[in-house]
């Protein structure tokens, strides 16, 4: 398995989860600013409900772009056998009588 095949995977991926976190974000304000979702009464919370959807969606796609700059920047090495499994290491088990799983060992949140 190639590391920088499955980092574009990765970045592919991010970039399907960014379009439909922001059609959300469009969604939620829309419904949020739209004339028939004004409050009436205190109970009338569907503007109010919307306008914190959106705010949380905002909030998913900016943690998106900040994931997707991190893989942008992020350069496997190749594996060095004296320093053993570091960041970027693509590691295969493989178990007897089961079959074998592939692991990608990447930190791209804040410490």
């Amino acid at each position: 398995m190639d590391k920088f095949l499955l980092q574009q995977q990765v970045l592919e991926r991010l970039a399907e989860d960014l379009l439909q976190a922001e059609q959300a974000v469009r969604v939620a304000h829309e419904t949020a600013t739209h004339e028939e979702n004004i409050a009436e009464n205190k109970y009338d919370t569907l503007g109010l409900e919307a306008a914190y959807l959106a705010t949380g969606q905002a909030r998913r796609a900016e943690a998106i772009r900040q994931a997707m700059a991190n893989w942008r920047q992020f350069r496997p090495r190749p594996y060095d056998a004296s320093k053993g499994i570091q960041l970027g290491a693509l590691v295969c088990l493989s178990i007897p009588t089961t079959s074998s799983n592939s692991s990608f060992s990447a930190r791209m949140g804040a410490a």
